[in-house]
């Protein structure tokens, strides 16, 4: 990273006219997301979806910076929730998929194709249906239509900077359904956190202090290889990774461990590897890896073993290696603990490299080759 790049982080006015669209105040705006949220969720109409009882299944759909929100729901749950959480990103459901079980269709516009398909489907179907997505979209329009369900959201930028303001109904509804056991306390923990960690990664707060500008210098010119430790710090690497490619444009590739140690920890003896006989002339890798660990401090004991062991096998061969540790106990809080920091990063990276975090011009391509 050059001299420039970081004198370009820390000069707020630059940083400023780097960022057009305001990406960076839309991801301060993660704690208010979390508070709205509980509190709209928690006061929507949901008696006839309570009505029915626990589902056999919650299936999520959605897209994108939408779609994770199954994901969330699902680490959130942990593995002692009583029914299965699982998630689409495709215009289908699983053909087991029935009226037995609870679809919920997660779009921040209410306009995403594919969403739209499979909320149609679980309608057919005869499933139980809950919206999440904008109020006056054709989401919202085909919940009415089916007299389902409906948590409205207000978009304070775009999907990809609305993960809490998308997943906390999903996390509020299933609490509601008796599925989660969410201590009141949970959701002000989590927004806590995440303006904690925004006051750290604060524009006007200089790399040398700051963790996510600290972070971003690190991984420029890099190949991150992003590793959560368990399915919580998972659906941070896989966000991490998503969030690399849509704000900084910048390649990554998520993990998760034990998995990742019996198929890409291979990749540390590839061309990538600094000093690897299959590198470039002189043993210089095209561009080296970087292994960034995400602990979490609900870790397996073996898991941890692995995860010091891939980090001592990665620094031998001359990979560099970042550990972020999550915060907290309550598994919203951890996350939100790690979200902020990489959402930040991301933001951060994108601008120390002269790219405009905002713009997805080849994702809008692709939906006008296809309309």
């Amino acid at each position: 990273m050059t001299l420039a790049a970081q004198e370009r982080l820390d000069d707020v006015a630059l940083l400023e006219a780097a960022d057009p669209s305001s990406i960076l105040r839309q991801v301060a705006s993660s704690a208010a997301q979390v508070r709205e949220a509980a509190r709209s969720a928690a006061e929507a109409g949901l008696d006839e979806l309570l009505a029915g009882g626990r589902p056999r299944a919650i299936v999520v759909t959605g897209m994108g910076g939408s779609g994770i929100a199954g994901e969330v729901l699902a680490a959130v749950a942990g593995p002692g929730c009583p029914v299965q959480v699982t998630t689409v990103h495709d215009y289908r459901l699983p053909g087991w998929v029935g009226a037995a079980d609870l679809v919920i269709a997660v779009s921040c516009s209410g306009t995403t194709e594919e969403t739209l398909s499979a909320a149609a489907e679980a309608v057919r179907r005869g499933c139980r249906l809950l919206g999440v997505g904008s109020l006056g979209s054709p989401l919202a329009a085909l919940a009415e239509q089916a007299r389902a369900s409906f948590i409205g959201v207000t978009p304070s930028g775009m999907p990809r900077s609305m993960l809490w303001g998308l997943s906390v109904p999903l996390v509020v509804a299933a609490a509601r359904l008796g599925i989660l056991d969410m201590p009141g306390q949970a959701y002000e923990t989590a927004a806590a956190e995440l303006e904690r960690v925004a006051h750290l990664c604060r524009p006007d707060s200089e790399a040398f202090v700051n963790p996510a500008k600290s972070l971003a210098l690190e991984l420029s010119g890099t190949l991150p290889m992003v590793w959560g430790t368990s399915p919580l710090t998972w659906v941070a690497a896989a966000r991490f990774a998503c969030q690399l490619h849509e704000n900084a444009k910048y390649p990554a590739i998520a993990g998760v461990l034990p998995e990742a140690n019996h198929n890409q920890v291979v990749v540390f003896d590839g061309p990538f590897a600094a000093g690897s006989e299959a590198a470039g002339l002189g043993g210089a890798p095209p561009v080296p890896l970087r292994l960034v660990l995400l602990r979490d401090t609900h870790e397996h004991p073996q898991v941890a073993r692995r995860r010091e062991e891939s980090a001592r096998i990665a620094a031998e061969r001359g990979i560099e290696v970042t550990e972020l540790a999550a915060a907290g106990d309550l598994p919203l809080e951890r996350l939100a603990s790690l979200v902020q920091l990489i959402d930040y990063a991301s933001v951060y990276l994108a601008i120390a490299n002269g790219v405009d975090p905002a713009p997805i011009a080849a994702i809008q391509e692709l939906k006008a080759r296809i309309a």
